[in-house]
């Protein structure tokens, strides 16, 4: 009997979580399959032909590629790292007992991350544009003679981007490490404080690796959302002047919709970001130490 009840209950189990199984699998597993096995096609229009390893080979001599991941790297290597030390410095602040009103600019802080990415996009466009107010302040303040063009200048216009991301994915991940810092024992901080270690000791041996696993987190999923960045400057510069703030994702649309269509080497880009995030969330998590 109650091998009988055993055998029921594993059928009942796998009957209720077969379901999620077969749509993880319907839209997971088949569609990552799928467009692996793609990568070496050659698909324009209904033509498909296989080429093996060619449309790898193609990434080494493809220059808009290289300029395109290069642009993906550099908002990488600038944004992130100042997204995540404003986070944690905004986190400690409005984690402070003496800071007032916290709720309210708890609140504004995050507010940028649920807007829409059209909208917000569209209006920082109006407020760099030619004649937008960052020009008419800066005018009138007699600061520049000239209107600034900075969304059709190479270096000004991935600044503009970088402010967009910083607007909008501070607040988010400022959260993850005011949750975090409300989960450390005030006893620790008390008992510094006794030792007389100065606030900007405790923040450096006891907030920083208690926060450890979270900014770890954050800034692999920061990595993975920049290496995938569209939206901002799809909206803003539409990847230029030429192929300036054109990054990695946006070369992906413009191969499979934009350009010549090609879904089989635009699969072979997409496999490209996938291993570029695989080694650097496995150089992350090796910095991260073992714990």
């Amino acid at each position: 009997m109650r091998k009988v009840r055993s055998i029921k209950k594993d059928f009942y189990g796998w009957f209720f979580i077969s379901f999620a199984v077969i749509l993880a699998a319907i839209f997971i597993v088949y569609p990552v399959i799928s467009s692996f096995l793609m990568s070496f096609q050659s698909i324009k229009g209904f033509k498909t032909e296989f080429v093996g390893i060619d449309n790898y080979l193609r990434l080494f001599s493809d220059k808009t590629f290289q300029v395109s991941m290069m642009n993906s790297i550099f908002f990488l290597i600038v944004q992130v790292p100042i997204m995540l030390l404003l986070a944690l410095l905004l986190a400690s602040l409005l984690n402070s007992k003496m800071f007032r009103f916290k709720s309210f600019f708890r609140t504004a802080a995050f507010i940028p991350c649920v807007t829409s990415l059209v909208a917000s996009s569209t209006l920082f466009k109006m407020i760099f544009a030619n004649d937008g107010l960052i020009n008419n302040v800066l005018l009138k303040l007699g600061l520049v003679s000239e209107q600034i063009p900075w969304l059709s200048h190479g270096v000004l216009a991935k600044i503009v981007i970088i402010l967009v991301l910083l607007w909008r994915w501070t607040g988010y991940n400022m959260i993850f490490y005011l949750a975090a810092m409300q989960n450390i024992p005030t006893e620790i901080y008390e008992a510094a404080e006794i030792d007389g270690a100065s606030k900007l000791k405790q923040f450096f041996h006891i907030t920083i690796p208690n926060l450890k696993p979270i900014i770890l987190v954050t800034a692999i999923s920061s990595t993975i959302g920049t290496l995938q960045l569209f939206d901002e400057p799809m909206n803003l510069t539409k990847g230029g002047p030429g192929t300036a703030t054109t990054t990695i994702s946006q070369y992906i649309y413009n191969t499979s919709f934009v350009y010549s269509p090609n879904f089989g080497y635009a699969a072979t880009l997409s496999y490209a970001i996938v291993l570029i995030v695989v080694i650097l969330s496995i150089i992350q998590f090796r910095a991260g130490g073992k714990d």
